[in-house]
């Protein structure tokens, strides 16, 4: 009997040690693909965020600023691009995700379904999901805007046509961006 009582003390004070142990470590379990821990939220200044450069010609830099891997949400997608003088976004829709585009500076036209209407510092476009969009900057300097998704997607598309700040720009090929496009087919669908 106390053989049994010992050995159960022994064995009881081990697990009492064991969850006393992983209980202090106060550290959030990470996995690759989700963080147990919340995200604290982020500010980033105007040129802050991930930084990236586009391998398609006519095309600037653009910057993520909030999305899973910046900023650790889950849901939504934030960046920010300039669009220089000439240059539009080729007309897409996106399946999955509203889009808000909001204009920071500049000016250019936003055409909807085919419907146009000017945009300047301070407009809102809204764009529902399946509502074809294209932006074109019909001004003498950068269109600035931000650009918001209710679900996660475009990014990723985003990064395969870019690379980051800093790294070689290899242009691409009309096949490359045909398979790339073609791979996020699920969430953007380009009009040729």
């Amino acid at each position: 009997m106390r053989v049994r009582f010992g050995l159960q003390a022994v064995v009881s004070t081990f697990a009492i040690a064991g969850l006393i142990t992983c209980a202090g470590t106060g550290t959030a379990r990470v996995n690759s693909n989700r963080v147990d821990a919340p995200s604290k939220g982020l500010v980033l200044q105007a040129n802050e965020g991930e930084r990236r450069v586009r391998r398609n010609p006519g095309k600037g830099p653009f910057i993520i600023k909030v999305d899973r891997q910046n900023g650790g949400s889950p849901d939504l997608v934030m960046g920010y691009e300039d669009l220089a003088p000439g240059v539009d976004i080729q007309l897409h829709r996106h399946v999955v995700a509203d889009e808000i585009l909001f204009i920071h500076r500049g000016s250019g036209v936003a055409s909807l379904d085919g419907r146009e209407s000017p945009v300047s510092a301070g407009t809102t476009v809204y764009i529902p999901r399946n509502v074809s969009i294209t932006v074109r900057n019909t001004g003498t300097e950068p269109l600035g805007l931000a650009f918001i998704f209710s679900k996660p997607g475009f990014e990723e598309l985003m990064r395969e046509n870019s690379v980051l700040e800093g790294q070689t720009v290899v242009p691409m090929t009309a096949e490359e961006r045909d398979r790339i496009r073609e791979r996020h087919r699920w969430h953007t669908v380009y009009t040729p």
